[in-house]
Order: C-alpha cells, then structure tokens, then sequence
C-alpha cells in the first residue's frame, strides 16, 4: 500500500522546517481540512450565484444552475486538491477533475431538485426566492461533496 508522500505532492518543499504541529482542534486534519474547503465553498458559492443570477436574464433555471454548477466545478475540485487538500503535482489530475464531475452531478442533482420542487409548488417564484433555493440546497450538497471528496477523490490526502 502506497503511503500519502507517494501520492501526493505536499506543498513543503525539500530542506524546509517540518511542519508546525497544531494543537486544540486543530490537530485533527479534518478539522484543518474541513476549514480550507468551507473557505474554497465561500468563493465557489459567490461565483456560481452570480454566474445564475446572470445566465437567469436569458435561460430557465434548470438550465442556469447547471451552467453556474459545471462551470465552478472545475474551479472548486482545482482549488479543493490545492488548498484543501495540498496536491500540488499533476498525478492523476485529470481522474481528479472526471471524479468531481461526478461528485458535482450529485450536487446538481440536490439543487435542481430543489429548484423543481420550489416550481412545483410557487410556479411565479422570483429569481432571488430560487437563489435562496438553491443556497439553502447547497449547504445538503455541500456536506455531501466534502464527504466524496474526503473519502473517494482525495482519500490518498486524508492526512493534511
């Protein structure tokens, strides 16, 4: 069984002081991990709203939400192996990347659910009562999305 240096890539490099222990909470790495991907997930979240909010001009919501998810999804799984989970090398990027289009179908799954759900039962619904919508699907989507990529995608990182 290969260990976490010999797949992953850390962002120390060679000669550098060993790592600063942590201690409290801190000291838990899902705990530190955990923090960098709520902070990915803040920037995530800010752009796929606004990329909704102005795609909604011209498209329906089903088709508006799956745009903004698919186009942050690349930008959350690149900004997820790099801070949350400190893979700096191109090793199995590409299998990175093709697994967080799947983690990120369940997520659009969970919004668009969501948003079908809210149409179903306020057909006139205003474009800030389905951002509040898919917001509050998100944080469901959210938990399940750390969980997939903690456990599944960047298992090989658990560590960090």
């Amino acid at each position: 069984m290969e260990n976490a240096a010999e797949t992953t890539q850390l962002l120390e490099s060679p000669g550098k002081k060993p790592r600063k222990r942590h201690s409290g909470i801190l000291r838990y790495p899902a705990v530190r991990q955990l923090l960098r991907f709520t902070g990915v997930g803040v920037i995530c979240t800010a752009t796929s709203l606004a990329l909704y909010a102005l795609l909604r001009q011209w498209i329906d919501p089903q088709f508006a939400n799956a745009a903004a998810l698919i186009i942050t999804s690349v930008m959350n799984t690149a900004l997820n192996r790099r801070l949350t989970f400190k893979i700096t090398g191109s090793r199995k990027r590409m299998q990175d990347h093709l697994n967080g289009l799947i983690v990120i179908a369940v997520a659009l799954v969970i919004t668009g659910g969501s948003l079908g759900i809210l149409h179903w039962f306020h057909p006139g619904a205003t474009v800030t009562e389905e951002l509040w919508t898919t917001t509050l699907s998100g944080f469901l989507a959210t938990a399940v999305r750390f969980t997939l990529l903690r456990h599944w995608i960047f298992r090989r990182a658990r560590h960090v």
